[in-house]
């Protein structure tokens, strides 16, 4: 894929960021109340992440990974919606926009082709200076899924709570976050191990190359996103998710960009 192309999905990515995160930060009187940017920012999302990734696999890997993670993350998605397996109960809200079949929301997908693939570009940098063990490969699965599962832990208050994409139904688990079942976050990590375990041998360059240097791509949007969760919690007064969010953006950060620079 053309250099420029990436980084063209890279800046209109961060213009539009910026201008949700503008809108999110004005007064809730002058708040224009539409779903567009929101939707634009997770299609930018998944453009710059697949073109990011391109820049390293052949595009027929790149076209086969972000398809077997769509399909394999919007399909247990949708039996979630539907019998509350392996999520919890929960109903997608008309706000998230337009579904599949009366069942899948379009971005759900997407979503999970950004959250895997980004958190699997992070746990690279956070296991460089590892990558020469033998047990690596076993690592970089287990941190990717990690990973994936503390992203929904900061998308979900933002999902749910703030923009009513879904709604989760009460259940008699004593322990939940933000009305999400701790097995939710659960569920996410596990489904991520499972993607992963299929999507693996494709994104591997068995081409002999020399050392490359950090690609710090997947952590900015990886941040991006989840601090733009937690900004949004914040203005909307979940502090507690907030300051969570805060967490996991400033730990993630520290370890990526510790092992970065190996």
């Amino acid at each position: 894929m053309p250099r420029w192309l990436h980084w063209l999905f890279t800046i209109l990515l961060a213009a539009n960021l910026a201008l949700v995160l503008t809108a999110v930060c004005l007064p809730s009187r002058l708040q224009v109340h539409s779903e567009w940017p929101e939707a634009v920012l997770i299609l930018l999302a998944a453009a710059a992440t697949l073109s990011a990734l391109a820049r390293q696999l052949s595009l027929q890997n790149v076209v086969l990974v972000a398809f077997v993670t769509a399909l394999a993350g919007g399909g247990v998605s949708a039996l979630g919606a539907t019998t509350g397996i392996p999520f919890g109960p929960f109903t997608f809200g008309p706000a998230i926009g337009p579904q599949l079949f009366k069942t899948l929301p379009w971005a759900v997908p997407l979503v999970w082709v950004v959250a895997v693939l980004n958190s699997r570009g992070l746990a690279r940098l956070i296991l460089r200076p590892w990558r020469k063990i033998r047990t690596y490969g076993f690592w970089l699965i287990g941190v990717t899924a990690g990973l994936t599962g503390l992203f929904d832990l900061a998308l979900d208050p933002f999902a749910s709570r703030v923009k009513h994409y879904w709604l989760w139904t009460p259940t008699p688990f004593p322990l939940t976050w933000c009305g999400a079942p701790l097995v939710n976050f659960m569920a996410w990590t596990v489904v991520s191990l499972l993607i992963l375990a299929f999507v693996t041998p494709a994104l591997i360059n068995k081409q002999p190359r020399p050392k490359s240097p950090p690609d710090f791509h997947p952590l900015g949007i990886w941040l991006g996103a989840v601090s733009f969760f937690g900004l949004a919690a914040a203005r909307r007064g979940l502090w507690p998710e907030a300051v969570v969010d805060s967490a996991i953006a400033a730990a993630t950060a520290f370890f990526a960009l510790r092992g970065g620079r190996w």
